[in-house]
């Protein structure tokens, strides 16, 4: 009977272990997405005026998890070429900046950019100047949150500090990468096909400022709180230019729609 007991008592212990682990997880993965399906719905929600299908939304976000896998190939085969510090490492400032644009901002936005067009190249619902944002954003949400899942699994003892952390600034950093991204997409479709280099270099700057600000507050202690009060400065300004972006192309939109209810009267 007490051996009984025992078994008993060990396998509800090994299920309530599985059953917590499972729920720990879940929350984890759960908090890891949650920002990136937020800003998702809220730039869904911003294209007023003829939205996109959700299901070619969703397609976007699906190539923007798929884009994690192409920079994990190239960032791979430059650290194993010595090009960049493996994990992005470096013991000097100029080498956290050369980590943050050649190791970072360039294969991550190069991958984004690929996918992007293979998303719109045949789509016929992109359409207007604010689909290219909300379509880049799809995509840049997508690689967003499976990069925060990697994240957040990988420390998931401080999961949700990290999860927290990261909510307020690598999501929203991909957040106004993307806007730039699509904003010039489309302006390279709709206007002139020289804004298509911007809708790749403008990215890769931002990428690169970002990344370079926090490989930097390694490297110098001391001017790591000068850093992030740049940072702050920095993300809070590239998100507010973002928001502009915005307003610039629905107010691009309004003005095709007058003009085309004016032709059809």
């Amino acid at each position: 009977r007490m051996s009984i007991f025992f078994c008993t008592f060990a396998a509800a212990k090994v299920c309530a272990w599985t059953y917590i682990n499972i729920m720990v997880l879940s929350l984890a993965i759960f908090s890891a997405l949650l920002p990136a399906l937020l800003l998702l719905l809220y730039i869904f929600i911003r294209d007023k005026y003829q939205r996109e299908p959700w299901r070619e939304v969703l397609r976007a976000f699906g190539w923007g998890v798929l884009s994690v896998g192409l920079a994990i190939v190239a960032e791979t085969l430059l650290q194993m070429f010595g090009v960049v510090s493996l994990g992005g490492q470096s013991a000097s400032i100029l080498g956290s900046i050369w980590n943050a644009f050649v190791g970072a901002a360039i294969p991550e936005e190069l991958s984004k950019i690929l996918v992007l067009w293979l998303c719109l190249r045949s789509n016929r619902h992109f359409d207007e100047y604010m689909d290219g944002i909300v379509y880049a954003v799809a995509v840049g949400m997508g690689f967003a949150g499976i990069e925060n899942i990697a994240y957040v699994l990988g420390n998931i003892d401080n999961w949700q500090s990290i999860a927290i952390a990261r909510s307020l600034t690598a999501v929203p950093g991909h957040y106004m990468f993307a806007v730039a991204m699509g904003f010039f997409y489309s302006m390279g479709t709709f206007f002139n096909s020289k804004y298509y280099a911007y809708a790749f270099i403008v990215p890769i700057v931002l990428h690169g400022v970002y990344d370079s600000l926090l490989f930097m507050m390694q490297v110098d202690e001391a001017l790591a709180l000068l850093l992030v009060l740049v940072f702050v400065v920095f993300l809070s300004v590239a998100l507010a230019y973002a928001s502009k972006a915005i307003d610039k192309h629905l107010r691009a939109d309004i003005e095709i729609l007058k003009r085309q209810q004016n032709e059809q009267d």
